[in-house]
């Protein structure tokens, strides 16, 4: 099948129900989508699949195939990070980090959807993401500054 992930062209041969997830770590060696239950219910594996935030893990390859498909290596670089990022470095919202990759795509996904959320939708969109840290408020706060970074730019 074929994908594209983060603009570039991959043929894989795997099985068409393997999920997402162990393509892009496994086949194509992008790590930053991380594993966290296996079943939709952490967002650790979020990545967006023809612009829409999905999770990984539950995704069949089959699904994906001819889909255009970012991960967080996709979003920004070091030298000219996704506002979400500079948001989340600026914030310092992580702390293990493990969750991280996921939240943020959740974030730009919940961007590019609504420009200037509320605390609530913040809160509602973000809620399948989870954080064992706990670091929600920081979350919520880079949301709303990336928000406006947007809006300036």
């Amino acid at each position: 099948m074929k994908l594209t992930v983060n603009g570039q062209q991959h043929e894989v041969d795997v099985e068409d129900d393997m999920p997402l997830l162990w393509v892009l770590r496994d086949e194509l060696g992008y790590t930053g989508t991380k594993y966290g239950c296996g079943i939709a219910q952490c967002g650790a594996c979020t990545v967006h699949l023809d612009g829409e935030a999905v999770r990984s893990c539950q995704v069949p390859a089959a699904y994906a195939d001819g889909a255009e498909i970012v991960t967080i290596e996709g979003l920004g670089t070091p030298d000219a990070p996704h506002p979400v990022q500079q948001a989340w470095i600026e914030t310092q919202v992580a702390q293990c980090g493990y969750c991280q990759s996921g939240q943020i795509m959740q974030a730009a996904w919940l961007l590019e959807t609504n420009s200037a959320p509320t605390d609530e939708e913040i809160d509602r969109v973000m809620s399948g993401n989870l954080c064992r840290c706990g670091t929600y408020p920081r979350i919520r706060a880079a949301v709303k500054a990336a928000a406006q970074k947007m809006q300036e730019a």
